[in-house]
């Protein structure tokens, strides 16, 4: 979701250098910008599928996950947000690749903080609205309001819980094509164990039940790889 005027861009950093990541956290905060500050690409993904921010600032060598990987997680949830990749990485190859795997920019270390403010508003100036990155879809007859945790079809309301709404708002995100279900378990429930698959599996019955008023919605199983959530356009 973006951000109103009113408030303050929300930044998700990514730094496993705990002295730069607290430097630069307590700069842009003094700055007037709320951040999110996570040691490992792992929390850094699992901070993003959870929470809105505006702008990504990922440094590339992290442990458990390096950040063209959680880039390219966070672009199949948002293909729009601007990411910003540090490294200490100079060469043309990786600058090259940086972008290739969706930066908006890249900064090189040493760099100095105002430099990497002045990225973040140029940055900032580009970015329309995402569309795709929205808390309201409509899926047929029935209408989901993702931060209100509301299904409405025909005026009646049905409250999902938080994981119902995680998991349903990614099929809306993939609508008509797959979503992977490692993926999903790994976004929603941090990882993929037999048990939380299992979850998931009476997650995806619930939603078939709330969404089997109209028959041209279903959620389909895609064996082998994840679930469908399949809109018969009228």
């Amino acid at each position: 979701m973006t951000a109103t005027p009113e408030e303050k861009t929300k930044i998700l950093l990514a730094e496993d250098d705990e002295s730069l990541g607290l430097l630069l956290k307590d700069f842009l905060t003094a700055k007037g910008f709320e951040v999110q500050l996570c040691n490992n690409g792992k929390k850094a993904f699992d901070a993003f599928s959870k929470g809105t921010f505006n702008l990504c600032v990922l440094d590339i060598m992290m442990p458990e996950k390096d950040g063209f990987t959680v880039a390219k997680e966070i672009r199949i949830l948002n293909k729009h947000i601007p990411i910003i990749f540090l490294t200490a990485k100079s060469m043309k190859e990786d600058i090259i690749e940086g972008f290739n795997k969706g930066a908006d920019d890249y900064i090189t270390k040493p760099f100095n903080t105002e430099e990497l403010l002045l990225r973040i508003h140029a940055v900032m100036r580009r970015v329309k609205p995402a569309g795709d990155d929205k808390e309201e879809f409509q899926i047929g007859l029935y209408h989901f309001n993702y931060k209100s945790l509301a299904l409405e079809f025909k005026g009646k309301h049905e409250k999902l819980t938080t994981k119902e709404a995680e998991l349903l708002k990614l099929l809306c995100i993939h609508s008509n094509n797959v979503l992977d279900r490692n993926f999903a378990l790994k976004a929603i429930w941090q990882n993929d164990s037999y048990f939380n698959s299992r979850s998931m599996d009476v997650y995806i019955t619930k939603l078939r039940k709330y969404l089997k008023e109209d028959p041209n919605v279903q959620i389909i199983n895609i064996h082998g790889k994840g679930f469908k959530l399949y809109i018969e356009k009228e």
